[in-house]
């Protein structure tokens, strides 16, 4: 995993940090995707992460939720 995380994070440095710089017609163009593709690709993972995070959070507040309304309910009852 460490080697995947250097790969990407040299691969995406050299696109949004070296890659401005280049000329666009040098070959090292045809490597690399669109330039507004460098910030598209980490908002959709941010708004993907978040949302996973928050349906998590809510289920978890949701359960807890119901185990004290059951808690209450058998209190009242005796």
């Amino acid at each position: 995993m460490l080697a995947v995380a250097t790969i990407v994070f040299v691969y995406y440095s050299s696109w949004t940090f070296i890659l401005p710089f280049v000329d666009e017609s040098h070959f090292l163009h045809q490597f690399f995707p669109p330039r507004v593709w460098a910030i598209r690709i980490p908002v959709i993972l941010l708004v993907i992460a978040f949302g996973i995070v928050g349906t998590f959070v809510s289920s978890v507040m949701i359960k807890q939720s119901e185990k004290e309304k059951k808690k209450l309910a058998a209190k009242k009852s005796t």
